[in-house]
């Protein structure tokens, strides 16, 4: 039988990582807190802009004098896929929802005989893809050293698609990301990006914390 001192240890420790575990829960709560923020005050913009280039896309057409990359280049042959997952697992469905969105659109287009190239923005997702389709692959884009996702890194991400894109690499690229609704619901959507302005469309919405 435990001692009376064994009994007062015991206490003392379970106290003390009561105590590092409150502390723990309240600086995820203040991060979750600010990535939820950022994310409710970037919304406003995304969708204007979507909107805005959707609207420029129909009023130009299939126009002469309309830039590559919202006409495209009239075939459909190469699809080029990005796909954006976190860099970290143990948050729910977040990562696998995405991936399982992105496969399911792979077998598609294989199966119509198209050819598909895929850049991995994330590593979750690339560990997922990379089972079935490593040879699809052309880059893992890694994320792991940055704090604040930004301008510069979305920035860096697209010179790296338009390149490829000016170089003939594919002719439709696509989007795979996780759009948030809240910060217990975010809903796995596919958006194609070039040629532009065409609507999102988004699967079902999936339980799961961002990371």
């Amino acid at each position: 039988m435990p001692s009376l001192k064994d009994l007062r240890n015991r206490i003392a420790s379970v106290k003390a990582t009561q105590k590092i575990t409150k502390a723990m829960q309240m600086v995820a709560a203040a991060k979750l807190r600010r990535a939820q923020e950022a994310a409710e005050a970037a919304r406003p913009y995304s969708e204007r802009m979507g909107a805005v280039l959707a609207n420029i896309t129909q009023a130009i057409g299939g126009g002469g004098e309309a830039p590559a990359l919202m006409t495209g280049t009239g075939k459909d042959d190469v699809h080029l896929l990005v796909v954006c997952t976190a860099e970290r697992g143990l948050c729910g469905g977040f990562n696998s929802q995405i991936a399982r969105l992105a496969r399911d659109h792979i077998r598609k287009l294989l199966a119509d005989g198209k050819q598909v190239k895929i850049i991995c923005v994330g590593k979750k997702g690339f560990d997922i893809l990379r089972r079935d389709y490593a040879a699809l692959i052309l880059e893992r884009v890694d994320l792991r050293e940055v704090k604040t996702l930004g301008f510069v890194n979305a920035d860096a991400i697209a010179k790296k698609i338009i390149q490829l894109f000016n170089e003939g690499g594919f002719d439709i690229c696509t989007l795979f990301y996780s759009q948030f609704k809240s910060v217990i619901s975010q809903v796995p959507t596919t958006q194609q990006i070039i040629p532009a302005g065409v609507p999102a469309a988004t699967a079902e919405a999936t339980d799961g914390g961002s990371a």
